[in-house]
């Protein structure tokens, strides 16, 4: 691979907030969460279309955008529908979707989620301080979110300090898979997300700088050392 060559990048997501009157809220929470709202407008069905990007360096650019509208009418009923078959919420709901539950409680990440990497540990600490009030104060947000921490795996000395020392982390017995890294998971149903169009989840991500391996180039024990072994084939 020629080395000068220019790189892509990822250009946007897009996701739906359920109906219009939630629009405004969800918005909101893209904003509380520290996107950039650059515009919204109306569009030709009257609700309304938010153009986020994830940072105010993005802004007016082409990539690290985050488009946020209404769900269209059609993908509403589909989900309708297949909440109705499957008996979602009821008593009589479909054992596959009770287990997906379960799994999605244990594992935010298990299901469709995009994830944004801060560029210091402190500013993701910041950030977790304020949605964690809101997720318990706001009148508006506190039944909307929920969060949930993993703090870096243990083995690194000076990121056990880190950790030791956090305002965030430092009392979480959850962690990550792999290691020099933190996870944050910020779970919300006013965007719809997954396969039955329920709750959406954002992760934040911070990687310690220095190391080789971490939570998103070697995210498991078993990837280092398919890493390790291709590295030792000059693959």
């Amino acid at each position: 691979m020629n080395a000068q060559s220019p790189s892509k990048t990822y250009g946007h997501l897009a996701v739906h907030y359920r109906n219009p009157a939630e629009g405004p809220l969800a918005a909101r929470l893209l904003r509380e969460i520290g996107f950039t709202e650059c515009y919204s407008m109306a569009q030709p069905d009257g609700n309304e279309f938010y153009h986020f990007v994830i940072d105010e360096q993005a802004n007016r650019g082409t990539d690290r955008i985050f488009y946020l509208l209404c769900m269209p009418e059609v993908l509403r009923k589909l989900y309708d529908a297949m909440h109705g078959a499957l008996k979602v919420g009821t008593d009589g709901e479909d054992a596959a979707v009770t287990a997906l539950r379960a799994a999605q409680e244990q594992d935010p990440e298990f299901n469709f989620h995009a994830a944004i990497v801060f560029p210091s540990l402190e500013e993701l600490e910041e950030r977790v301080g304020r949605l964690q009030q809101l997720a318990a104060e706001d009148e508006e947000l506190k039944d909307r979110i929920k969060i949930t921490l993993n703090r870096a795996k243990p083995g690194t000395p000076a990121v056990d300090e880190r950790m030791d020392a956090s305002p965030v982390f430092g009392d979480v017995d959850r962690y990550t898979y792999g290691v020099n890294g933190v996870q944050v998971f910020v779970e919300t149903d006013l965007i719809a997300g997954g396969p039955l169009g329920d709750n959406w989840v954002f992760e934040f991500d911070y990687v310690f700088p220095g190391y080789k391996n971490n939570i998103l180039n070697a995210p498991s024990d078993d990837a280092i050392a398919i890493l390790e072994e291709k590295e030792a084939a000059g693959v």
